[in-house]
């Protein structure tokens, strides 16, 4: 969904014949909107692949997480769930378990603070989607199956990752298909989340205060602001939009968070269904020496692989809220990320606004110890 992870995916993809999460038949509870925690969410997505890079569910920062987000689970154009890695999912030894949902499930055994929820789709496996959310058996059997994975493998609930609704249909198909699975995870027993973008192109298709009687939370995915795709380089993850000469010749530049947050805010969602993404990854720029330069050779590296120096050395920009570096030397030119100071910040941003809490893309590509972009947002957090 985001992140340098979602790549690596595809290396240990199994085949769309790999076996299917059985179905559950019950259906039929009452729809009623969740009643928000008082608490805030600190919630990480670990992504299964990272199994066969020794990041493994126990290497997550327990202490300082409230929600797992296990991904991903893959979906059939006719609503049925499947393995993208079956072997990473059921069978590789994973910490004492077989398979990283079962170590998961450990985990929370472990420590019965944690929820632990199951993320559907994903930036690399959700074309499927469109189909299936237009046809009523395929939302009925998605939501079937997912209530099914969640009681078979002890998840608290189901995040629905379709990125993205591209126009107006989709988009009414789209709550159709969280309604659905709403009807059959009921609101006092699972969580139901789904992942969405800043950019108005998208979220304009979406009825945001459907979707609020519906869901637990949004987790609004507030990175990618900044990439391959874009004609010049800048921050990839700035919550306010800088102001200057850059910005006048280049507004793409100008994505921002709050934009998106004001927006759905505006259309009525409730502020504490609300939780802002963190990325704990970074993009660079090769022959960039700085924002709005040449985005050619751009590439991704987990937070965790940046050499401290980069971190406690970064130019960090209070009015954007954003922090890069440039280190000529790696071949790695300018570099785009959250330091500490960064994610501490958003999240007095998310305590004033009333915010639901902080997530990170990914748990596992968080550093350790001082430099830790989980542990820094948790302080914010608490404060």
């Amino acid at each position: 969904m985001g992140g340098s992870s979602d790549g690596e995916q595809e290396h240990h993809q199994q085949p769309p014949t790999a076996e299917r999460p059985p179905v559950d038949a019950s259906n039929g509870y009452q729809t009623r909107p969740h009643p928000v925690s008082r608490g805030y969410m600190n919630g990480v997505y670990y992504p299964s692949w990272l199994v066969y890079k020794d990041k493994t569910p126990a290497t997550l920062d327990v202490a300082n997480i409230t929600h797992i987000f296990y991904a991903f689970v893959g979906v059939n154009e006719d609503g049925s769930l499947r393995w993208i890695d079956e072997h990473a999912d059921l069978v590789k030894d994973v910490d004492g378990e077989k398979g990283a949902l079962h170590a998961l499930a450990k985990l929370k055994r472990q420590n019965p603070h944690l929820k632990t929820i199951v993320s559907i789709g994903g930036g690399a496996d959700s074309k499927q989607f469109c189909t299936l959310a237009a046809s009523h058996n395929g939302r009925q059997t998605l939501a079937k199956q997912v209530r099914h994975l969640c009681d078979r493998y002890k998840l608290d609930g189901v995040d629905i990752d379709w990125e993205h609704p591209k126009n107006t249909a989709e988009g009414h198909d789209y709550v159709k298909l969280l309604q659905e699975c709403r009807n059959v995870l009921p609101e006092n027993t699972y969580l139901l989340t789904t992942a969405l973008p800043v950019g108005q192109y998208i979220l304009k298709h979406i009825d945001l205060r459907a979707v609020s009687r519906l869901v637990d939370y949004i987790n609004l995915m507030a990175y990618d602001f900044t990439g391959s795709w874009t004609s010049v380089c800048g921050n990839q993850a700035q919550l306010h939009s800088p102001r200057g000469g850059l910005q006048s010749s280049y507004p793409e530049l100008g994505v921002c968070a709050t934009d998106g947050v004001e927006y759905i805010l505006s259309k009525g969602f409730p502020s504490r269904k609300l939780v802002f993404g963190v990325p704990a990854y970074a993009r660079y720029f090769p022959v960039a020496e700085g924002p709005g330069c040449s985005t050619e050779g751009a590439g991704e590296m987990d937070y965790y692989e940046m050499p401290d120096e980069w971190v406690d050395n970064a130019v960090v920009e209070e009015t954007s809220v954003a922090a890069w570096y440039v280190d000529a030397n790696s071949g790695k030119g300018y570099i785009t990320f959250d330091v500490p100071k960064t994610v501490h910040m958003k999240a007095k941003y998310v305590v004033h606004k009333n915010l639901g809490g902080l997530f990170y893309w990914t748990g596992t590509g968080d550093k350790p110890g001082r430099l830790s972009l989980v542990a820094a947002g948790k302080r914010g957090l608490d404060e």
